[in-house]
């Protein structure tokens, strides 16, 4: 990798305007209205995970910036046994990141969307959660709802009336047949949901099914292997408390992936029926990408062209 390509990457991974998409951006700019994009990544990911789908709302004239979540990517903190290799010592080892909370999360978002407004002009953020990124924006959406111009869930949790994303993996319709033997430890002991990125090869292959299985092994590496291996339990099993009068009042979408094997399409339908059922006069817009839970890897290029559809 060349001095260019490293502080393009660099730039990604900080959230930053990544420069293919700026520069490509240029003509696009008077054709159209920008927008700003906020982009909230799931568990174990982070901000780089992103960068093709920043490009190429980038490259269609949107101010972008994806962000690291506390306790993932530059914000990770990692077990001394995943360091090690000391297998035995990683399905005990309690997380460094233990302590990092929903709320925690959610106050990040709010500085970002906050930061991002600034720098757009006054413009309101659309806020975008992948999977259990769509707790952490629910909660952010209930403490700012101000901020906020749509609410985008990518195949992403919703947890009204269960409160927390746990409760609805605990649902039958959340289980799919694929991912159940990914979990290393005992997630109450360790505080938090732990994965193995530097698994060997057949657990890399469970992980790529399970969430990535449109998107070929030799390009699935780099996603895997830039993973954390502990989301914090808070992200799990917390409540995002949201409300009608504020959560409530956010005009929000939903994009569906239809071959969704780690959140199956009926747990998305049901998580769509019920905040419809709770806010009826603001309910979801929908719409659907034939793709696994990991479009921004598969699929960029539709999911930009769909995100930019909303209006």
């Amino acid at each position: 990798m060349n001095r260019r390509d490293l502080m393009k990457s660099a730039l990604v991974g900080a959230g930053a305007l990544p420069l293919r998409g700026a520069l490509a951006a240029a003509p696009e700019r008077s054709k159209r209205p920008r927008r700003a994009f906020l982009l909230v990544h799931g568990a174990w990911h982070n901000a780089l995970h992103w960068t093709r789908v920043a490009e190429a709302l980038a490259a269609r004239g949107h101010q972008v910036v994806a962000i690291d979540l506390p306790g993932h990517g530059l914000n990770a903190r990692f077990p001394s046994a995943y360091v090690s290799g000391n297998a035995a010592g990683f399905g005990e080892e309690r997380s460094p990141q233990a302590e990092v909370t929903l709320e925690d999360c959610a106050a990040a978002v709010v500085t970002a969307l906050e930061k991002l407004r600034r720098g757009a002009g006054g413009t309101r953020p659309v806020l975008v959660g992948h999977s259990v990124g769509g707790a952490v924006i629910t909660r952010a959406g209930e403490l700012a709802p101000q901020l906020v111009e749509r609410l985008v869930y990518l195949t992403a949790y919703c947890p009204l009336r269960l409160g927390s994303a746990g409760g609805y993996g605990a649902l039958p319709e959340a289980h799919t047949g694929y991912g159940e033997t990914l979990f290393i430890g005992d997630p109450a002991k360790l505080g938090a949901v732990r994965i193995n990125p530097r698994g060997a090869p057949a657990y890399l292959e469970a992980l790529r099914e399970a969430y990535y299985q449109d998107v070929a092994s030799t390009d699935f590496l780099p996603f895997a292997l830039t993973l954390t291996p502990d989301l914090p339990l808070s992200l799990w099993t917390s409540k995002v408390g949201a409300t009608k009068e504020r959560w409530g009042r956010v005009p929000r979408s939903y994009i569906r992936c239809a071959q969704d094997r780690a959140i199956a399409p009926a747990l998305q339908d049901l998580m769509i029926r019920e905040a419809n059922a709770f806010t009826p006069g603001n309910a979801f817009t929908v719409e659907t990408l034939e793709a696994s839970h990991s479009p921004f890897a598969s699929q960029p290029e539709k999911l930009a062209a769909l995100l930019d559809g909303l209006r």
